[in-house]
């Protein structure tokens, strides 16, 4: 039978919602793998909106859920209705929503919180010995929530390449180990049943990220 894997989203769009590359090379791996894909989303308005032309907030007001669904193309279900028992995996696309939807990341870093819907689902796969994939900025939900687990975010060291390299500093000041992998690459937690991988962390070309998500999506369906 194929594997059922709970994708959940963050919204629509780099830097409010979830990465919209990240969230469609998942589901065209999951697909190119024979899984199924069931997505999600938390019934919750947006953090804010962001004018992604401008790169700056707006006085618009929308809803997490309602913004996911344009990704899903309308098939998405409410948070809410999750049951991992049906589910092998789960698989947390990054973008900004992870850090401003999904937690607070974005404004407290590592002394944030999680949000109390989106944590109970990550216990409950946690709990259940079934993998949790996790994109760019995602890892940090579990560096958060699982201490001592291990993650990528890709490198500790800030350069052009690595932009966003101070993430993996404040994931390890939660305890958590942080491993240094390329952007092609995922890394495996097997004691944990954690899969990430750098994603859009790395300013690398497109077709790099999507082969990185490949790489995470093929070894969350090998623990599933």
């Amino acid at each position: 039978m194929a594997k059922r894997v709970a994708v959940l989203l963050a919204g629509c769009g780099v830097f409010d919602g979830s990465e919209i590359h990240e969230a469609s090379a998942v589901l065209v791996h999951l697909s190119r793998e024979g899984a199924q894909a069931e997505v999600y989303a938390p019934n919750i308005p947006q953090m804010h909106v962001v004018d992604h032309v401008k790169g700056q907030p707006t006085a618009e007001q929308r809803n997490v859920l309602v913004e996911s669904a344009r990704i899903a193309r309308g098939n998405i279900k409410d948070l809410a209705m999750l049951d991992v028992k049906g589910l092998d995996a789960l698989i947390i696309p990054g973008g900004f929503g992870v850090a401003k939807n999904l937690s607070t990341w974005a404004t407290q870093g590592k002394n944030c919180s999680v949000s109390k819907e989106v944590e109970a689902v990550l216990r409950a796969f946690h709990a259940a010995h079934k993998p949790i994939g996790l994109c760019c900025i995602s890892p940090v939900l579990a560096a958060k929530i699982f201490p001592g687990c291990e993650v990528t975010v890709g490198h500790d060291t800030e350069c052009e390449q690595w932009p966003y390299a101070k993430t993996a500093e404040a994931m390890k000041e939660l305890g958590c180990r942080h491993v240094n992998s390329q952007v092609t690459e995922a890394h495996v937690d097997a004691r944990n049943r954690l899969v990430s991988t750098s994603a859009f962390m790395c300013n690398a070309p497109i077709h790099q990220v999507h082969d990185g998500i490949g790489s995470m999506v093929r070894e969350v369906l090998r623990l599933a």
